[in-house]
């Protein structure tokens, strides 16, 4: 957003170098990008970073309450609860709109994630941007890390002091998921392999799997289950089930996939987030449904989400399943990041990591995510230029 900067990268871009770019990405882990990547990367300056970084901070205060788990125990589905629960989030995503108010361009709080995110893509994205097109030197993806001491951490934070052999990436078909080649960079960086859910052996409160052939204990799981493709699929042949009580320490427990999600944001009072409610709250719906949209507590990736949203669709909801949904006030994505051909939307999410022992969070990293249509994901814009997955620099 910093036009100077802008202007040269674009003034550099070309169609040839993008190819090139895609092509290198492509065969990084010899594995084609499932994904569409954006033709840029986002430029933050100075101010809109500081004005990020208040909104997290105004979040992270309600999520280090000593009563939060009390606060969202309801958002636990009881079938879904998994035992011997951390005392917080290790992983921590804040996606955040850019928009534009009287004030000039502000972040507000869309979603958030107590799940891990890109954290390894990210790296790599954020270095094949740097070897193929104009990015300042001093203006960083990370913060305060340089790339090799954000991969130490990153290993650090995962192992936790277990042999890589005995910690695994836990995800459903892992090698058939979009975010495969975030396994990939994940496993270059720490060992870990991916594992796919059914492959993990159970015996009794002990978790195994076979690593190179070798019969290998599981001790840690860094956990990449998304629980609504989990209870979607009715094809898995499973030994072991995620709520069953297993004697392995959790890289990311997954309870934290609910407490801190949408079913969170209506609990949060900050200028940073748009108005939101539970639908079991209203005992009449707003007249100006316009403005609204419906969403899903715990769906993911957008799915479910009604952007157009009736009265109609609102009373098809019968009334025990409200407390599953919320109404939350549009918000105006800004078109501000400038394309060859037009302005561009932008949504930046933050990803921080929560280490035991630690008073707060902290920002690590970050990825973007760049659109033209209604909606910001990656699968809404197709067919498309300058929009899709990215990073963003910030200025130092």
């Amino acid at each position: 957003m910093i036009s100077s900067v802008r202007q040269a990268y674009n003034e550099s871009f070309s169609d040839a170098r993008y190819r090139n770019f895609l092509a290198d990405l492509d065969n990084r882990f010899h594995k084609p990008i499932t994904f569409r990547v954006a033709e840029t990367p986002v430029f933050v300056g100075r101010e809109f970073k500081d004005q990020l970084l208040k909104a997290s901070n105004e979040i992270i205060d309600f999520l280090v309450r000593p009563d939060l788990k009390k606060l969202t125990q309801a958002a636990i589905p009881p079938s879904l609860d998994v035992p011997n629960e951390t005392d917080h989030t290790l992983f921590l995503a804040l996606d955040f709109a850019v928009i534009r108010t009287p004030n000039g361009l502000e972040p507000r709080l869309i979603e958030m994630q107590g799940f891990p995110s890109l954290y390894g893509w990210q790296d790599v994205l954020s270095q094949k941007y740097r070897e193929h097109f104009k990015v300042p030197a001093d203006w960083q993806s990370h913060f305060g890390m340089s790339s090799q001491t954000y991969a130490q951490n990153l290993r650090k934070v995962l192992l936790h002091d277990c042999d890589p052999e005995n910690v695994i990436l836990l995800e459903i078909d892992p090698m058939k998921q979009n975010t495969a080649v975030d396994f990939l960079a994940t496993r270059e960086i720490t060992e870990i392999e991916p594992v796919h859910i059914g492959d993990v052996i159970r015996e009794g409160r002990r978790l195994y799997y076979y690593r190179s052939g070798c019969r290998t204990e599981v001790r840690r799981i860094y956990n990449r289950v998304i629980f609504d493709e989990m209870v979607k699929r009715n094809d898995l042949d499973m030994t072991f089930h995620l709520t069953e009580d297993i004697d392995v320490e959790w890289a990311g427990h997954p309870n934290w996939f609910f407490r801190i999600s949408k079913f969170t944001m209506p609990l949060i009072s900050s200028h940073y987030i748009p108005e939101c409610r539970f639908l079991s709250d209203f005992d009449k719906f707003p007249s100006d449904l316009e403005n609204y949209v419906l969403k899903p507590l715990f769906s993911f990736s957008g799915s479910g989400v009604i952007f157009h949203v009736t009265q109609a669709d609102l009373i098809a909801i019968p009334e025990e399943e409200r407390h599953n949904y919320m109404l939350q006030r549009k918000v105006d994505y800004h078109p501000s990041i400038q394309a060859p051909d037009g302005l561009v939307k932008v949504e930046i999410r933050l990803l921080f990591i929560w280490e035991d022992n630690q008073p707060r969070p902290v920002l690590i990293t970050n990825l973007a995510r760049l659109s033209r249509g209604e909606m910001i994901g990656v699968k809404y814009n197709k067919d498309r230029t300058w929009v899709g997955g990215s990073v963003c620099f910030f200025e130092p």
